[in-house]
């Protein structure tokens, strides 16, 4: 199986830079630390579910439409 970090990651940088926000807002929004929103997005990070809902939650859509990056 892939290692699904990586396109994950790439999904979150897409729909945050989509919104015009930096790191920086994402982590504020999603209160989560900006260093770990750039390791989510570089796919060296294993989010725990809570956190792929804070992201979710915080980019507006649900954690299933997060998770749709295959």
């Amino acid at each position: 199986m892939k290692d699904p970090k990586k396109p994950f990651g790439q999904r979150v940088r897409a729909l945050r830079t989509a919104r015009g926000w930096s790191q920086e807002q994402l982590a504020f929004e999603a209160g989560l630390d900006r260093t770990y929103v750039g390791g989510v997005e570089r796919g060296e990070r294993n989010l725990a579910l809570v956190n792929i809902c804070r992201l979710a939650q915080a980019l507006g859509i649900t954690p299933a439409d997060l998770m749709d990056f295959g």
